[in-house]
């Protein structure tokens, strides 16, 4: 499987267990009390142009086709599908926190809630899930407290800081510090594939620092702009206190390698659904890890 990267450095790395391929960050891989990894589009049992891995019940699939796919990518990655909790994303800053009597929301019974795109938890055995096709998916570990979360971070997610509404809830939660947490930026649409209007900059000019403006988009002759939405999110994360160390950010493009990830402006809306996926291991002890 080969990805058209952004870098040199392969911040995500493709594995494979079963036939089923998924994404994989080194940062996080160091940190045994967590399981993590990215969806492709490859692997599972949906057709057209679903196929293969849809990972969402909303986009007309066959609902035990998806079912299938969560159980392949759970087996896949190393989790159990009945331990899922999932988003209910709609471009908020809202962020939840999951707790036991949350296990199996979305895949095993009903979710039970609307408009939230940030998940939040300290239990074990649970697996955050969110959801993507060019929007920016969001990690956050803390490896001292034994905390994660799971962020949605579309533009408008991103302009009005998600990601710091993620890290201020799992410090209100779980007394996470910021210097602690380890963040990532996922796979999602780079800056040369994401043409915005005018309106969609003006909003990044009232809630981003003058000086950082001119890294995170540039003016096309036809008017247009070109956004850097992960170069915004690493923004967002400097801001909350995240240390730069701590700090990994995509090499990997939806809209550049539609052929192995979804990309819904590649596709012009005719895709499945990505997924991330997050969680605690059911064996980790209550022992403390040192960065």
């Amino acid at each position: 499987m080969e990805f058209h990267r952004k870098g040199r450095e392969e911040v995500f790395k493709v594995k494979e267990r079963e036939g089923v391929p998924f994404l994989s960050c080194p940062m996080l891989e160091k940190q045994d009390f967590i399981v993590h990894g990215f969806s492709t589009r490859l692997g599972g049992v949906s057709e057209g142009h679903l196929s293969s891995m849809n990972l969402s019940f909303s986009r007309g699939d066959e609902p035990e086709r998806v079912r299938e796919n969560f159980r392949r990518i759970a087996s896949s990655i190393g989790f159990s599908p009945e331990d899922l909790v999932f988003s209910c994303q709609t471009h908020t800053t809202n962020v939840r926190t999951v707790t036991e009597n949350d296990r199996g929301r979305g895949f095993t019974k009903p979710l039970g809630w609307t408009d939230v795109d940030g998940l939040i938890t300290n239990v074990p055995g649970l697996t955050l899930a969110t959801f993507y096709a060019d929007c920016v998916p969001l990690y956050f570990v803390d490896p001292v407290r034994r905390a994660i979360g799971l962020s949605h971070s579309g533009w408008r997610g991103t302009v009005r800081k998600i990601g710091k509404a993620t890290v201020e809830a799992m410090a209100r939660e779980y007394g996470s510090r910021p210097a602690d947490i380890l963040a990532v930026v996922g796979p999602s649409i780079c800056q040369s594939c994401y043409e915005v209007s005018e309106d969609v900059i003006q909003t990044f000019q009232e809630n981003f620092e003058e000086r950082f403006l001119d890294s995170l988009y540039y003016r096309k002759q036809n008017g247009k702009y070109q956004l850097d939405l992960w170069r915004a999110n690493e923004l967002v994360f400097l801001e909350s206190g995240i240390l730069p160390e701590h700090i990994a950010v995509t090499d990997l493009c939806t809209c550049c390698n539609q052929d192995l990830l979804y990309s819904h402006r590649a596709s012009k809306g005719k895709r499945g659904n990505l997924a991330a996926f997050l969680g605690i291991r059911r064996e980790a002890s209550a022992s403390c890890h040192a960065l």
